[in-house]
């Protein structure tokens, strides 16, 4: 792996950050003082993706005829690290660039494109995922919201839990059983449902994370034609594969725990604790957490641009990734102390972030179980 940049990507990274040094707010600190599902976030979300979009910066990775440049995964990831060492301004828009597109393209029927690749591509859209349930947890392939065959629609009846952004969203990628009598992975489907669908209800869930930020959402004989349905009847898990392959390494947590830490070690400069050695010492292998996960993300953005089929590397860059989250806050915490404690403070909102960072895209146990499989090739019990 070459683990230099390219000349021209290093030229976009420079024209990115003055991009973003001329459009974020500055109260933007403020903005983001809730979480990344505030809602003064997403509003700026839309205006900041409209201009990348209209700079064909959103979705350049993509192919032409769906809005994009064909540039390459490195490139992509220039983005991701840009944006994540900001906060994340894309906000929900992120996730749609990043696994729900990519989705669509693979598995989706002409009309499912021609409807929602372009508006994704102009940033105009926000979908939400519905993915955990309040009996399965991070088992995904233990859902019970059904989706019963009638005709030509299909009626759903269950609820989702742990839900972002799906107050603010036009689109649910859901996650449903449309076969009643299967179980595990079997008899999946995977729906495209407009959120302004009749049958819907939203009930947010009180979360230190910030306001708003997660949802339960129930489905009451909700009804939505089978055209809605991505990819064949009841083979959805190899859809859901395929997202969460790409969601896991969606984002760059090793960029913000860089510049926390970053940010960390010159605050204990001022505070004239770096004569410790033992926190010199700490912040060195923190900076080596850091580093490993930026590592393990390489290399699936590296399988990417060889056009290689997801692999346990996946896995192996969300948990490393988890971990530098986690390393940082703690270390922040505990070289502050009280001051870490200010709400708003870096330090308050990095730790709120590395609580939802193990939570996101499949827990880290849930994880590390699938690298025991996957990657080590253990039994299981």
């Amino acid at each position: 792996m070459e683990f230099d940049w390219s000349d021209e990507d290093r030229a976009f990274r420079a024209e990115l950050r003055s991009f973003l040094a001329e459009q974020l707010p500055e109260d933007w600190d403020e903005l983001t003082k809730e979480g990344p599902g505030g809602a003064a976030q997403v509003a700026f979300s839309e205006h900041l993706c409209g201009e990348m979009a209209r700079r064909g910066w959103l979705t350049q990775h993509w192919p032409s005829e769906y809005g994009g440049r064909e540039t390459s995964a490195w490139r992509h990831a220039v983005v991701g690290e840009e944006m994540w060492a900001t906060g994340e301004p894309r906000g929900p828009r992120y996730m749609t660039v990043n696994w729900v597109g990519p989705a669509i393209m693979r598995f989706g029927s002409d009309a499912q494109k021609e409807l929602h690749l372009r508006r994704i591509s102009r940033g105009d859209v926000v979908w939400c995922q519905g993915f955990s349930e309040p009996e399965a947890g991070s088992d995904l392939a233990a859902l019970r919201t059904r989706a019963q065959r009638d005709g030509d629609e299909y009626v759903i009846n269950g609820s989702k839990i742990w839900t972002s952004y799906v107050d603010h969203a036009d689109y649910c990628f859901l996650v449903v059983r449309s076969d009643s009598e299967s179980s595990g992975r079997h008899g999946i489907s995977v729906l495209l449902v407009p959120m302004d669908t009749p049958g819907i209800e939203l009930r947010e869930i009180p979360s230190l994370l910030g306001k708003k930020y997660f949802h339960e959402v129930f489905f009451a004989d909700c009804r939505v034609p089978v055209d809605c349905r991505l990819g064949p009847e009841h083979e959805g898990w190899s859809v859901v594969t395929q997202a969460l392959a790409y969601e896991r390494v969606g984002a760059a947590h090793y960029q913000r725990a860089q510049v926390t830490l970053d940010r960390t070690a010159e605050r204990a400069g001022e505070l004239g604790l770096l004569d410790d050695p033992g926190i010199l010492e700490r912040l060195g292998a923190t900076q080596a957490i850091v580093d490993v996960a930026r590592l393990h993300t390489f290399k699936v953005i590296d399988e990417r641009e060889k056009q290689l089929p997801p692999s346990p590397s996946t896995n192996l860059a969300r948990v490393a990734g988890t971990w530098a989250v986690r390393a940082v806050a703690e270390l922040t915490f505990e070289l502050f102390g009280h001051e870490g404690l200010e709400y708003g403070g870096f330090a308050d909102q990095y730790f709120r972030l590395g609580m939802w960072a193990g939570t996101a895209s499949g827990t880290t146990e849930v994880q590390l179980n699938l690298i025991a499989s996957r990657h080590l090739g253990l039994p299981r019990e």
